[in-house]
């Protein structure tokens, strides 16, 4: 059975590089239990469940002379053990260590010839831990056809459910001549699929376009010793090599914080970030008076027909903010950041946080994925950065038996950002995943310390004060008898 790639997953392949990787990771740390969790235990639980996810078993299959866009099949050689891989660090393994691991991973772009996901099961953490890295291309879940792998892998109980796995067996491949008389076919048949070859040819015939443009400009900028117009320390041209950062905090911390100065917990993780990058690039001795305002890109869950939609009960767009990392006071910071969201809360389709962490079988890494994709469709000139922030369940998760005790994203960079950042809330933490381009940023590490100084500087102004009592639901004062 074959389906084609639409046009806006086919342009995520088009435009990966080896500088520029176009998958998601999530990292996922295990406590095993008395059970034990290893990697047999996780090829197990992957076959139990892969049939929920059924392109995870396909692989993508070009047409001759790009008569229409590729078509998924099948992949007759599928092999789990392939996809899922165990590897370790020196016992006991620190957090810094698994980082690196993780950065080195991330930076290697997958392989189109195979179904475009891996696993990495990491042994060797200290206290016996177990640390889960998922790689999947952007192309791969798009939320409408397929969610993210972990998604149908995680229990909300320690008793693990068998549901039985399946009698898979792949589809007989499609030859040239089909696959030629299948395009014919949906060119004359279906204007859609026609409209979608144009467009991939006529984008195809763009980027070759760029890309000689692009390499004209480097060998002149070479040869000129001119710096790249609009580099700044977040944004440039970047390397093919990588570096993760990761920085867990306390939800409560957030939610006391709203609680005194008004808004959302995600207002408060922005303005954290907002005052992370300023502490950041003050360290570097950067002037502020360039770089006032950063211009992000938050995707944001919304109840919208004219949205695509996806399996999650919510739709997801694009909303730029720009982050004042120019402005000294964290209150203030709090409050612009807070006005630049107020017009996406009026309109009356912004989705609440609980009800995204509540929907049955949620995972944030498939919110993480969509996000990553919308932006990459928003990321127009002017933006520097993007920020997806995922609501997780706050009651523990468990594969296989397995406690899950933490979760971070590994967000992938855009071309022109050296810094992407995710954020998972989950079982009451916040975990910052911070990639960032490992040769122009090498002090990451003080960006992620410089996030937790920017948290205490907001939790410092809520010390001795009272909660805010939201318009509406203040009460009268008492009269004295």
């Amino acid at each position: 059975m074959t389906t084609r790639v639409r046009s806006r997953d086919l342009a995520f392949l088009a435009e990966e590089t080896a500088a520029t990787p176009r998958h998601n990771a999530t990292v996922e740390i295990f406590e095993p239990g008395e059970s034990g969790f290893d990697h047999e235990r996780l090829l197990e639980l992957i076959e139990d469940r892969i049939s929920f996810v059924p392109r995870y078993r396909q692989r993508l299959q070009p047409v001759p002379g790009r008569l229409a866009n590729p078509v998924w099949i099948d992949d007759p050689d599928f092999d789990l053990g392939y996809h899922v891989r165990r590897s370790a660090l020196p016992r006991p393994g620190t957090p810094e260590q698994l980082r690196e691991l993780v950065a080195r991973i991330v930076s290697r772009p997958l392989d189109r010839t195979k179904p475009l996901w891996e696993v990495y099961v990491v042994e060797g953490l200290a206290d016996g831990r177990v640390a889960l890295l998922y790689k999947a291309h952007q192309a791969l879940v798009d939320g409408v056809e397929t969610v993210d792998l972990a998604q149908v892998l995680l229990d909300t109980s320690p008793e693990p459910k068998s549901l039985g796995g399946d009698e898979w067996h792949a589809w007989r491949p499609p030859t040239s001549s089909s696959l030629v008389l299948g395009a014919v076919r949906d060119n004359l048949t279906r204007p859609r699929v026609l409209g979608q070859t144009l467009r991939s040819t006529s984008a195809a015939a763009a980027r070759t376009a760029d890309a000689a443009g692009e390499r004209a400009g480097r060998v002149l900028g070479a040869v000129t010793g001119r710096r790249h117009e609009g580099e700044t320390p977040i944004s440039g041209r970047h390397s093919q090599q990588r570096r993760v950062v990761s920085v867990h905090t306390d939800l409560a911390d957030y939610q006391r914080i709203r609680e005194v100065h008004g808004g959302t917990v995600n207002d408060v993780i922005l303005a954290t970030i907002t005052g992370g990058l300023r502490g950041w690039l003050m360290t570097r001795t950067e002037s502020l008076a360039g770089l006032r305002r950063v211009r992000a890109v938050v995707p944001v869950s919304v109840i919208d027909r004219e949205l695509e939609a996806t399996s999650l009960g919510s739709q997801i767009e694009a909303h730029v903010v720009d982050l004042p990392v120019g402005e000294a006071s964290p209150v203030v910071r709090l409050h612009q950041v807070s006005y630049a969201f107020k017009s996406h809360q009026e309109t009356g389709r912004g989705v609440a946080a609980n009800r995204l962490a509540g929907i049955a079988g949620f995972a944030p890494s498939t919110f993480h994925a969509i996000g990553s994709r919308v932006a990459a469709w928003e990321n127009v000139r002017g933006l520097q950065l993007v920020v997806t922030n995922v609501p997780g369940p706050q009651s523990p998760l468990y594969a296989a038996g397995a406690r899950m005790v933490a979760t971070y994203p590994v967000p992938p960079l855009l071309p022109g950002h050296l810094l992407a950042i995710g954020v998972t809330s989950y079982d009451g933490g916040v975990s910052f995943g911070l990639t960032v381009d490992r040769d122009k940023v090498p002090d990451a590490e003080v960006l992620g310390t410089c996030l937790t100084e920017a948290l205490d500087e907001l939790l410092d102004t809520v010390t001795g004060a009272r909660p805010r009592v939201p318009r509406g639901r203040r009460t009268k004062k008492p009269s004295r008898p």
